[in-house]
């Protein structure tokens, strides 16, 4: 069992997620000033996070790393970022886009 930090559990709550792995085909809309990404090592997770997160030098790292892995063809519709949920998590909540 695994504990969680409280900064950790606001950001899931925060992070607005849907799961994008073929069995929920809801739409969800994005709002304007935001983005998806899909995250996680095999199930992906679909979150919807600022523009902000764009300027930021961490996240940056995360897009570098999503190129070299994937490339530019994103057969999810959106990001995918090569890390785990509970890092972006972390991440994003360190950068204050929640």
């Amino acid at each position: 069992m695994a504990i969680l930090m409280p900064r950790i559990v606001q950001a899931k709550l925060i992070l607005r997620r849907s799961l994008s792995n073929g069995r929920n085909n809801t739409y969800m809309a994005i709002p304007k000033g935001h983005f998806a990404v899909y995250v996680g090592e095999q199930e992906k997770k679909r979150f919807v996070v600022p523009v902000s997160l764009l300027c930021q030098p961490e996240f940056q790292e995360l897009l570098n790393q999503a190129e070299e892995e994937y490339g530019y063809n994103h057969l999810m519709g959106g990001l995918t970022i090569p890390c785990s949920e509970d890092i972006f998590i972390d991440l994003a909540s360190r950068l204050h886009a929640l």
